[in-house]
């Protein structure tokens, strides 16, 4: 028997896998497709589109708790700060949906849908298909896939899938391997995580180092550790298009301010 410790990723990868099964149980697969295409085309600036738009833009996290920070706002009033984002001026929103780690749920993410007219990202530990279908049908408009998470063959489908569904994906990495097998499979999207998945720690030069090996046309987002001004002006002289933020806006007592004060506006 291994007495190996298993990583952070690990874990939170297993409690995905029973989480997943329970809501295959519950709500069957055709239910959501129905919901998806009862959905249909959603009008209006793609996540992908709003990310690209001129200039470093910021996407806004709602989240209530993480493994590496501890609670954040665990009883966040989801409409408000999901309209704080809209008047600070975020440009698309991270949507939680993760339970055990981070308090999240799929309602969040219908809910935020429900109020807001930005672009939604369902960001969670995706390895099904079947979590794809849930996305669309609770109202994202693109869906995070993980490099660590998934083998290549399995990402490549997921993001085959997503694309046929009329969702974005933007797929994540966090080294020079992962980036490799990113654009292996075509990702013209790319998120790259200052958070090392493995142990949640956090080196905010990680972008810059993989900016270097990024060919044109990929569109770059910074996620993690990002909590200043000079940050984004830094990673704008680099190339990068946008940034995900959650805990330092989640964490402030006005949202919209911080998020005005991060864009310099």
């Amino acid at each position: 028997m291994s007495t190996r410790i298993p990583t952070v990723l690990e874990r939170i990868l297993g409690q995905t896998r029973e989480e997943l099964e329970r809501r295959k149980r519950q709500t069957p697969l055709g239910v959501l497709q129905q919901a998806g295409q009862e959905r249909g085309e959603r009008a209006g600036r793609t996540f992908a589109s709003a990310v690209r738009a001129d200039g470093i833009g910021v996407i806004a996290e709602f989240k209530r708790r993480s493994p590496s920070a501890g609670s954040l706002r665990e009883a966040a009033d989801l409409a408000g700060v999901v309209a704080a984002y809209a008047r600070g001026g975020a440009v698309a929103l991270s949507i939680l949906t993760e339970g055990p780690n981070f308090g999240g749920a799929l309602e969040d993410l219908s809910g935020a849908r429900a109020v807001c007219d930005l672009p939604l990202l369902r960001k969670d530990f995706i390895l099904d298909s079947y979590q794809l279908h849930e996305a669309r049908a609770a109202g994202a408009d693109a869906v995070l896939l993980i490099v660590a998470a998934l083998e290549q063959p399995q990402l490549a489908e997921l993001v085959a899938h997503a694309q046929a569904l009329g969702l974005d994906a933007l797929v994540e990495v966090h080294d020079e391997a992962a980036l490799a097998i990113a654009l292996d499979v075509g990702a013209d999207l790319v998120g790259i995580n200052n958070r090392d998945l493995r142990d949640f720690s956090v080196d905010t030069d990680r972008t810059e180092r993989l900016m270097g090996g990024m060919p044109a046309g990929v569109t770059v987002v910074s996620e993690s550790g990002i909590h200043s001004a000079g940050q984004l002006r830094r990673l704008a002289e680099r190339g990068v298009q946008a940034v995900l933020v959650g805990e330092s806006l989640m964490r402030a007592e006005d949202p919209a301010a911080a998020l005005r004060s991060l864009v310099g506006s």
